[in-house]
Parts: structure tokens; C-alpha cells; sequence
């Protein structure tokens, strides 16, 4: 098998895979170097029993597969469960194929759906990451008495019951296509039960290799059996082995450094997140730094057995040096030995004297997953540090549906959804302070009205007040994107025992404070938006102003005394920047279709407004920029209370990857404005929002109506990209970049950037003293 480093240029990651041209060759020769070079892809037999199979695997989806007695055994009857291999894929349909694997039923319900093969598994860009939830690939296995291969069967001869079974497949080039050949035979007969062998055309073949669980496509069906597999082996030079595909033990890591101001100077704070363990398995992680070309241990962390994250807090660290660290995680097996393995990374030196760069992204949409464009654009632009304003996932990430409740398997369900998120952008956050927020999507709501933490009596996931999951789940959320935050201001758990994350951080002369703008937030059962979805005001002639009740919560009274002592505090820092899930203002006019017009959406921060004009009264003082998400649409926006543009400028960024498109159209709507900016672009201008608020819309991504299948195109056409704020302490500026999905950021054309970008502000201007016209 041939071992290859996979490297992917921006420019060809559109290009779908291609067609194999099949050439003469010795059959016999190939079949005999694929015996040759037997490699056994299993580890489950040394492993000790828990949830992740290990980083070889990817697991679909992980909550109904485990280790059990050295086997990986399905748990659930439902369709379509598979086992994705991740570090080797079927590249070269010239070449010979060998697999096997021994299998055993050990429950049915109404059928056997069957186990075995699946090979050929392929998205639109065949990419390792994104094969693993293709629907596709041809079958190869047993199911009720019969062999399968693709569309044809043949009876076993005997029934199996319970029986062990060992399930061989080969393949090899032939004249008319790629030939394979599946064997299903038992241990206590030197004869198989059956064989069958298939032609098949030769590109079908390519992609990931894969075990299923009940072969059925409808993964809700739940009829099926369960099996467990073990003693896997692949071989053969259809191959191509890629090591570096590995998933884990160590999944990924984020880091904050920030100055505290006090005497443990310079905090470094680093979590290791690990898939979930098992009793038996260790459960820390140590924490090394090199130094003089010497490895030194800074200790160990222990895993929280909820979040399977391992955090370690440093005071006093030396932040003028970039130095190395190295995450070990030491794998005890079941024959009493230990299998190690690290994770590297470097913690920068403190960027001063320069400009500090931010990589600002919000919004990941599952459809366009790994992102490929956007994460490769972030290594070569190489900001200084990364913000992640929420929804890391959404509900639908990865298929296999949704489990609310109990804690339990929520918990693993999030897990599993949320590790796309680190297996796309863990090459940018290892060696940059990281900071990730959690949205709605995050704890599996439509949107967030967290009511200070009170749970969610009744009414759906989009417009009833509270939290729907269970408080222990929530939490879980919290930790794996913010327990490498600095120290909260307050750590004090709002209601259920929450956790909370709102506070500072100070890096590279900047203070970044960090608050919750949902977590508080009054849902829109106190008020009355006229019919139909209670955040929702589709009505153009709904007067809003009645929506302005006396007691409505934006940040709530703890967030809002945080930010009265931030503006004032000055120590350590030359300018500021808000961070926060989403824009004060209702900038967006259409919502979901193109002709959806919404007058208001009660989701935006632009409700409640007497919360939101205090919000902006509180933070004006200390002049900082806003950079937010969640509204799928990239603004540039600033806002006004007693007039237009007196207070602070939003920089709304793209979204990853746009699911639920919004447009700002008010021009067509014949939305009066005034002093629309030198640049005269459509829809920009001093405007009165739905709820009646004031803002100076600079710039707007409105995306197109999506038409393009392939993941990279759509997302492109959908409006979906990153930012880059550029903040100059020296000069007092802030340099504003936003980027459309499908370009090459580095070279430069002014087309990669959505209209009214780049644009650079001063720091007066969040204060309302004006420059930009």
C-alpha cells in the first residue's frame, strides 16, 4: 500500500473525483503482493471496552457503537450503522484488494438486516472526512441466510444464527470493469459457505471502506440486528494508506494566553479533548514544553468524564517566547501493556509591537464539511489569534438524528456532532489562542432565550423561553468550548447550576471581552408578536414599540456590571473589542426564502430594545468594535441610540458555511434611508430596523439563491466565508476583511472579498466621533 501525505490546494477542491482508466495487468502478481502486505486495520482487540473505537475510525454515528470484549459491537437495530476507516481509502482501481473480517450476530429484532462491507464510499469532493457520511458504496456482506455483493445474492447453505463467521472480500482489475469476490466461511469448516463474485465498474470502487451494521439505508428503521465485528484486515495496492488521517487519542486542542493583571501574570489556559473512555482506560493527560531543545512535564490534567476534556491552567507564563508543547496521552490495554501518543502545537509569544490579526468565523453548516477553503485560507493567513462566535454544529450534523434526553446520550449524541468541529479546524487552533463560543445550535435550540438558565417548560426549540436539554448537557457544551477560556469574571452558575464564561481577555494590547448574549436573554412568550411564531413579525405594519416591555433582558444585570467595570479598566490593553454571539441590530430582511420577509426577528439583538440602547450606552465608553455572528449574513454595521452613529461599530461575519439564508433587501422594500455611504452600493445607509432602532449599514454579503450541488460551490453561493480584523494599537484601527468561501485569500483580488471590504475604522468612531462617510 502506498503511504501518502494528503494535501490539498484551494483551487482544485471543487473537482469531483475522476474516472479510472483501467490498464493490462498481472492479476496473479497484484493478488499475490495484496497477501503479501496483510495489514491488520484492528486494535479493538487490545482496547478496553468504552464508546470510541480509537482513532482509526470514524464511528456512525459514535453514541451506538461500542468496545465490547475486544470487539466493536453495534447497540442499536437501526439501519445503516458503519464503522469508516479512516486510514485507508480505494484509490487505484488498477490495483488488487484484500479484506476480511470475522462477524457475529447477537441480537435481531423483526430481520437481519445483515453486516459486513461497504466499499466505494464517496462524497462529491471524496475527501476522507466527508466520505465518512456519504449514502453510497457498494455492500458486501451476509444478511437472513444469504451472501451479498452489491445487487446480487446467493444462499449460505446453512443457517447462522449466532455463529462466528469470517467475511472475505477481493477484488482485482478485469477486462470489463473492477472484479470482486466476497467468501463468507465458518471456523469449524475447511470448506465456505458461499462465494460470489461481481463486476462492477471500476470508479464505483473508489472512496472509503467501511463495516455496516444492518445494510439498510434508513437509519430510523429499527428492525434489524446487531452485530459485533473483529480481526479486521485490509491489504493491496487499491490502496492508499495515509497515517496521518488518524483521529484522536488526543482529538485536538485550544489554548487561551491572557494577561491577568495581577501577580500571576500571563495565565496560559490549555484543554486536550479526548473521544469518550472507558472504566478501565487512563483518564489523564500530561502537558509537556520544550525549552532548550529539553522536554519538560508541566504535569498531568484528568479528563472530565461528562465532556472528555482534560484542562490545564498555568500562571506566570512566559509570553514573550513562542514555545512548543506536546499533549501525551499514554493508552493502557487490556494485556497490561500502554500505547502512547502525542499531540504538538506552540504557544505564540504575546504579539506585540504589531498589529494583532483575528480570524473571526462563526456558523458551520454540516452540508460544506471540512471546509476545506476556509480552514486551508486561515493556515496560510496565519492571524494571530481565533474567535469562534457559535454554532459549531447544528442538530443535523452527521445524520442519525437527535437525542435530547437522557443526559447520558444527549451528551454522547453532542459530542459526536461537535468533534467535526476540531476535525476541521484543529490544524489552525493548535498553535493560536483559540476562543469558542456556544450559540444555539450548540445545545440543539433553533434559538436561544436562556431565561438566566431556567429550564424550558414547554413550546418548541425556536421559541419557547429556557433550555431545553438537560442542565448536565448544557454544561458539557460550556466546557468543550470554553474551558480554555481565562478565568470567568464571575463564576457563580446562573439557574440549574449552568455554567457561565463571560469575561476577558488580554492579548496582544487588546481586551477582548467575552459575553453571553442569549444565556439571559427574555424569550418572546413575555410579549405578543401578533400570530404565528412568537419571534417572528411578519406583519410590516406591526407596531414593534409594543414588543419594549419594562423588565426584558438582553445581557442581564451581571453581564451589564462586567462591562461597566471593563470600559474603565485600561491595564494591560490599548483598545477593545466586544465579543458576542450576534448583531445588535435587525439587519435582515428576508429570512429562509428569498421572498421571506420578516419586519422583525425577536433572535437578533436588536430585542429588547431597552436592553440593547443600555447594552450600547454601557459599552461606548470604551470605544470597542463588535465582532459577532449567528445571522448567516456578513454586516458591517454601526449602531445608534440618541441619533445615528453615536455608539460602536458590528462587524457580523460570514458564516462558515450558510444553512438558513437571510438577505438585508430594504431598497426593494422602499425602507427610507439617509447618507449612504461614498461608495453608493445598494441598501446601505442611516436606517430605522424593525424594531426601531437605529443603524448605519455600511456594508451587506447578500448571497445568492443556491443552484450549485457540489459542497465548496453551494456554500460559496450561499454567502459563506470569514473574517479577518487587523487591530493596529500603534495607530488606533481596526482593519476590517471580509472573505467570501471559494477564494485563494492570499492573492490579493479584490473580488475574494464581499462588497463594501475592505475598510479600516478608528477607534474614535466606536465612541461615534465619525470619520468614515
Amino acid at each position: 500500500m502506498a503511504k501518502t501525505t494528503r494535501r490539498v490546494a484551494i483551487k482544485a477542491m471543487t473537482a469531483s473525483a475522476a474516472l479510472i482508466s483501467l490498464q493490462n495487468s498481472d492479476v496473479h502478481a497484484q493478488e499475490a503482493a495484496a497477501t503479501d502486505k496483510s495489514s491488520s486495520v484492528s486494535r479493538l482487540e487490545n482496547r478496553h471496552d468504552r464508546v470510541w473505537l480509537g482513532e482509526e475510525y470514524w464511528a456512525n454515528p459514535m453514541e451506538d457503537w461500542r468496545i465490547v470484549d475486544g470487539a466493536a459491537e453495534c447497540q442499536t437495530t437501526g439501519g445503516d450503522r458503519n464503522v469508516q476507516l479512516l486510514t485507508h481509502q480505494l484509490t487505484n482501481a488498477q490495483g488488487a484488494l484484500m479484506m476480511s473480517v470475522k462477524l457475529r450476530q447477537v441480537e435481531i429484532n423483526k430481520a437481519d438486516g445483515g453486516a459486513g462491507f461497504r466499499i466505494g464510499v464517496r462524497s462529491d469532493i471524496n475527501e476522507h472526512r466527508s466520505n465518512c457520511f456519504a449514502k453510497n458504496g457498494i455492500d458486501a456482506g451476509v444478511a437472513a441466510g444469504e451472501l451479498i455483493l452489491g445487487s446480487a445474492r446467493k444462499p449460505l447453505g446453512k443457517k447462522l444464527a449466532d455463529q462466528e463467521i469470517l467475511l472475505s472480500l477481493s477484488g482485482k482489475p478485469g477486462e470489463k470493469g473492477y472484479q470482486l469476490t466476497l467468501t463468507a466461511a465458518t471456523p469449524d469448516s475447511d470448506q465456505p459457505l458461499a462465494t460470489l463474485t461481481e463486476t462492477v465498474p471500476a470508479n464505483s470502487v473508489l472512496g472509503n471502506v467501511a463495516l455496516v451494521n444492518n445494510f439498510n439505508k434508513m437509519s430510523a428503521n429499527k428492525r434489524g440486528a446487531r452485530y459485533r465485528f473483529w480481526n479486521w484486515d485490509v491489504s493491496g495496492d487499491a490502496l492508499t494508506e495515509t497515517v496521518e488521517n488518524k483521529f484522536g487519542p488526543i482529538l485536538w486542542s485550544m489554548y487561551s494566553l491572557s494577561d491577568s493583571r495581577s501577580d500571576e501574570g500571563f495565565v496560559l489556559k490549555l484543554s486536550a479533548l479526548t473521544g469518550p473512555l472507558g472504566e478501565q482506560d487512563n483518564q489523564t493527560v500530561e502537558l509537556l514544553v520544550q525549552k532548550n531543545d529539553q522536554w519538560t512535564s508541566l504535569g498531568t490534567a484528568d479528563l472530565d468524564k461528562d465532556a472528555w476534556v482534560a484542562t490545564f491552567r498555568i500562571p506566570n507564563w512566559d509570553e514573550k517566547v513562542a514555545t512548543p508543547f506536546k499533549l501525551v496521552y499514554r493508552e493502557s490495554l487490556r494485556d497490561g501493556g500502554v500505547s502512547e501518543s502525542d499531540w504538538t502545537g506552540t504557544v505564540k509569544a504575546n504579539p506585540v509591537g504589531r498589529p494583532l490579526r483575528v480570524g473571526a468565523l462563526t456558523c458551520q453548516n454540516d452540508y460544506a464539511f471540512p471546509y476545506e477553503p476556509v480552514c486551508n485560507n486561515l493556515l496560510a493567513l496565519d492571524p494571530d489569534i481565533l474567535y469562534f462566535s457559535g454554532d459549531q454544529l447544528y442538530e443535523n450534523h452527521g445524520g442519525y438524528g437527535l437525542i435530547r434526553d437522557p443526559a447520558d446520550p444527549a451528551i454522547l449524541n453532542y459530542l459526536r456532532k461537535y468533534y467535526q468541529h476540531g476535525w476541521s479546524f484543529r490544524e489552525a487552533m493548535r498553535d493560536r489562542p483559540t476562543l469558542c463560543l456556544p450559540d444555539d445550535h450548540d445545545v440543539f435550540q433553533g434559538n436561544i432565550w436562556g431565561e438566566g438558565g431556567a429550564p424550558m417548560i414547554k413550546g418548541d426549540t425556536s421559541s419557547a423561553g429556557g433550555y431545553r436539554e438537560p442542565a448536565r448537557m448544557v454544561n458539557v457544551v460550556h466546557k468543550t468550548n470554553t474551558a480554555h477560556h481565562p478565568d470567568p469574571f464571575d463564576p457563580i452558575p446562573c439557574l440549574q447550576d449552568i455554567s457561565v464564561y463571560y469575561g476577558d481577555v488580554v492579548y496582544g494590547d487588546v481586551s477582548f471581552a467575552v459575553v453571553a448574549d442569549r444565556q439571559w436573554k427574555s424569550g418572546p412568550d413575555h410579549v405578543d408578536t401578533g400570530g404565528g411564531r412568537p419571534d417572528h413579525v411578519p406583519d410590516p405594519d406591526f407596531d414593534t414599540s409594543v414588543l419594549d416591555k419594562e423588565g426584558l433582558i438582553l445581557l442581564g444585570e451581571r453581564q451589564e456590571e462586567f462591562l461597566k467595570q471593563w470600559v474603565d479598566d485600561w491595564r494591560g490593553h490599548g483598545l477593545k473589542v466586544l465579543l458576542s454571539q450576534t448583531v445588535f441590530a435587525g439587519v435582515a430582511t428576508h429570512h429562509g426564502g428569498y421572498d421571506g420577509y420578516l419586519k422583525a426577528d425577536l433572535d437578533c439583538g436588536s430585542w429588547p430594545q431597552t436592553a440593547r440602547n443600555r447594552t450600547i450606552d454601557i459599552i461606548r465608553k470604551g470605544m470597542p468594535l463588535h465582532i459577532n455572528g449567528d445571522q448567516h449574513l456578513t454586516t458591517l454595521v454601526q449602531y445608534g441610540v440618541e441619533k445615528q452613529r453615536d455608539s460602536c461599530w458590528s462587524f457580523c461575519t460570514p458564516a462558515i458555511a450558510v444553512g438558513y439564508p437571510r438577505w438585508w433587501r430594504p431598497d426593494e422594500l422602499g425602507m427610507p434611508h439617509q447618507n449612504r455611504p461614498k461608495h453608493g452600493l445598494a441598501d446601505t445607509g442611516e436606517y430605522i430596523d424593525g424594531f426601531g432602532n437605529k443603524a448605519y449599514v455600511y456594508a451587506v454579503g447578500n448571497p445568492e439563491v443556491a443552484t450549485k450541488r457540489n459542497r465548496y460551490e453551494r456554500a460559496h453561493q450561499k454567502g459563506s466565508g470569514f473574517g479577518i480584523v487587523t487591530i493596529d494599537t500603534a495607530a488606533k484601527t481596526y482593519k476590517l476583511e471580509s472573505f467570501k468561501f471559494l477564494v485563494d485569500a492570499t492573492d490579493g483580488k479584490a473580488s475574494n472579498q464581499f462588497p463594501g471590504w475592505p475598510i479600516t475604522i478608528q477607534q474614535q468612531e466606536n465612541g461615534g466621533q465619525n470619520v468614515i462617510a
